[in-house]
């Protein structure tokens, strides 16, 4: 009987330190302090150079501030625009997804993995597969985005006017409309400013320098809505780009070229911190999927910032 009470006993002190293992707590859905809404704003062409010499961006700055931010975060190879969007939404690289030109519209290399739509895993698709009833939308300025997107998965894709000085609002006005009206927990709003001034006057000109302030004043009006919408709360922004830029042009290999800001700024974020391990552009679909609880795939190959939370 003595023998059969330690071996009971045995037996239940494993399962208990069973439970207690790591790996078999409460799923993590449980445990993150999780938004209801993602917001991802994207300047085509904003050069992290431009935060370190003294860009007029006063709700970017309180977003650093106020959030966590890395100025060093790299682009992929070409430091161009269709393979870096493409990056920054399927979680890899081009030598993985396969869009690999600044206008790529197909994979020019065939996808390492496709889904049941024929695209590579992308964050909207993915969003969509696990949480069927929610509201997902883009809004871009420039064509080349629709390509990239999993239009299946959207609830709502606008392609807006371009900024121009006889319409300088581009995107703002419909991601305000549809900010307030359908609440929407995964949102993209991709300008194309300030890449189209970069090549016409420099990525160092005044003019440049004009525009972006023109962009951070379009943010603080986006920020408003969320805010009128009564969700600013249960949101995060995610403030990015998808490559700089040097003289008048991009898609080469300087530090000027290949360095974005990368910022993070609302609910459960930690407050002014400087990210300091090494982010890519894929890692912010990572990090998209942590906040959305969404798992990652395998053929992704970016990972989570999650020094980033609190």
């Amino acid at each position: 009987m003595k023998k059969k009470s330690w071996i009971a006993g045995c037996c239940l002190l494993s399962c208990i330190l069973f439970a207690c293992a790591p790996g078999n707590q409460q799923p993590t859905s449980q445990k993150k302090n999780l938004p209801e809404h993602v917001i991802l704003i994207g300047f085509d062409g904003w050069s992290a150079y431009s935060m370190n010499n003294g860009a007029d961006m006063p709700t970017v700055r309180k977003m650093m501030a106020e959030g966590a931010v890395d100025l060093n975060s790299r682009s992929v190879l070409p430091s161009s625009s269709a393979v870096n969007w493409a990056s920054m939404f399927m979680g890899a690289g081009p030598e993985i997804h396969g869009y690999t030109e600044w206008g790529s519209r197909v994979p020019e290399l065939p996808s390492r993995v496709v889904n049941s739509d024929n695209r590579f895993p992308n964050i909207f698709g993915l969003y969509r597969d696990k949480f069927p009833e929610a509201e997902i939308g883009c809004i871009h300025e420039w064509k080349g985005i629709h390509y990239l997107m999993d239009t299946l998965a959207l609830n709502y894709m606008e392609q807006a006017p371009h900024i121009t000085d006889e319409n300088p609002a581009g995107c703002t006005p419909f991601a305000i409309k549809y900010i307030k009206e359908k609440k929407p927990n995964l949102l993209a709003v991709i300008y194309d400013k300030p890449d189209g001034t970069g090549h016409t006057y420099g990525w160092t000109s005044s003019e440049y320098y004009s525009m972006i302030t023109h962009l951070d004043n379009s943010l603080k009006e986006i920020v408003k809505a969320v805010e009128e919408a009564g969700i600013l709360d249960e949101t995060v922004f995610i403030v990015t780009s998808d490559h700089g830029g040097i003289e008048k042009d991009h898609g080469g290999k300087t530090m000027d070229e290949m360095e974005r800001p990368l910022i993070f700024w609302g609910k459960g974020i930690k407050k002014g911190h400087q990210i300091t391990e090494c982010t890519m552009i894929y890692d912010v679909a990572s990090t998209m999927a942590y906040l959305l609880d969404v798992e990652q795939p395998q053929v992704w190959i970016g990972r989570p910032v999650m020094s980033i939370f609190e």
